[in-house]
């Protein structure tokens, strides 16, 4: 079965890997097996079901960009310098993703998002549970800055959920046209979604 230490990091990462290249519809237990070099029984020792290694890459994801996440959200610079080092952040992680694989993967959670959400309720309900954590976070920000006179709209949560929508969506459109210049026009879009001086997009 391999060791108990690295079997089921191993399955992890190929499962991973094989979501972001085929999607979860491409993704068989016999393909992860043979990318991790483990047998059918290692699998189904750690994972009952597809299903459940789908959401265990999730859960792993998910815990890697809420640190990111929230190293840069929750300091005391100025909320919009943040908003900026996160877009910038973003845009960092898919040229790293390009460069290694010579194409842009996009967002796990997004792509999940648009192949499984009428399909696999335990991951839908999951997703759902990510994204308004990202907005919560996003929506702290936003709150602060609209303190500080720095942003100027009638509703923070409301301004935290279309900036988070405007980068997923952003990073849908980098897949689809694997060009990160996609990202170029993002930070001033969201200056003008939050009504932010002109003075503060540089």
């Amino acid at each position: 079965m391999g060791r108990t230490s690295d079997a089921r990091e191993k399955i992890l990462a190929s499962a991973q890997a094989l979501l972001e290249s085929r999607g979860y519809a491409g993704m068989g237990v016999a393909d992860v097996c043979k990318a991790a070099g483990v047998v059918k029984g290692s699998f189904y020792y750690f994972f009952e079901s597809k299903e459940a290694l789908a959401l265990a890459v999730v859960e792993q994801q998910w815990a890697g960009q809420l640190a990111v996440w929230s190293e840069i959200l929750v300091t005391k610079d100025g909320p919009l310098d943040r908003l900026h080092r996160l877009f910038e952040a973003t845009g960092n992680t898919l040229q790293a993703g390009q460069r290694s694989c010579g194409t842009v993967s996009g967002c796990l959670f997004g792509n999940l998002t648009l192949e499984l959400s009428n399909q696999t309720e335990a991951i839908r309900l999951r997703l759902q549970e990510i994204f308004e954590a990202q907005v919560d976070l996003v929506h702290k920000v936003v709150a602060e800055a609209q303190q500080h006179g720095d942003a100027h709209v009638a509703d923070t949560r409301e301004a935290a959920r279309s900036i988070v929508a405007q980068l997923e969506g952003q990073i849908m459109f980098v897949k689809l046209y694997n060009d990160l210049r996609r990202l170029d026009a993002m930070w001033a879009n969201c200056l003008a979604l939050l009504g932010a001086r002109g003075e503060l997009a540089a």
